[in-house]
């Protein structure tokens, strides 16, 4: 296969669940949409060495971050046409069920935040997620249940509110 044609298959596959992963995340379909082809834009200017690598992870890190940076270069904006000061930023938030899940996520450990989101964010397989988090099938399935419990407690206590 090609490098275009290899590009091309990870683009079909990858796209879509990022863009949906970046619009769960920030509330902003148009600002998901934008960050996942830039990163993919990014990633074929790479894609030599990307293709043997993670390129899954190189993507989903720099669409993240490009769609961060716009969020947090919106809120500046917004800020400075609202002439508001530096320190009241942080009344202009992103929709608050986002930021109860973010809450509640930031709550787990490290593995069950990176396999719930993985696996129901990523839409990734159980087998998937264990290959690309280098971890045994049955601790996946652990931490995702236990991450599952953990949410769902958070929430019916109203423990990722603010």
């Amino acid at each position: 296969m090609s490098n275009s044609e290899s590009f091309d298959a990870f683009y079909a596959a990858r796209a879509p669940r990022l863009v949906r992963n970046i619009y769960l995340r920030t509330g902003d379909a148009t600002r998901a949409e934008d960050s996942v082809q830039e990163a993919f834009v990014r990633a074929w200017r790479r894609w030599d060495r990307l293709e043997n690598d993670d390129p899954v992870g190189w993507v989903t890190t720099v669409a993240w971050r490009l769609a961060i940076r716009d969020w947090r270069r919106t809120l500046r904006e917004a800020a400075a046409r609202l002439g508001l000061e530096a320190r009241s930023r942080e009344h202009i938030r992103p929709p608050d069920e986002l930021l109860h899940l973010h809450q509640a996520l930031a709550k787990l450990t490290p593995a069950q935040r990176d396999v719930l989101v993985l696996h129901y964010f990523e839409d990734m397989p159980v087998r998937d997620v264990s290959a690309l988090l280098g971890m045994p099938e049955g601790t996946v399935k652990s931490h995702l249940s236990r991450g599952r419990d953990a949410l769902r407690e958070a929430f019916a206590l109203g423990g990722a509110t603010t």
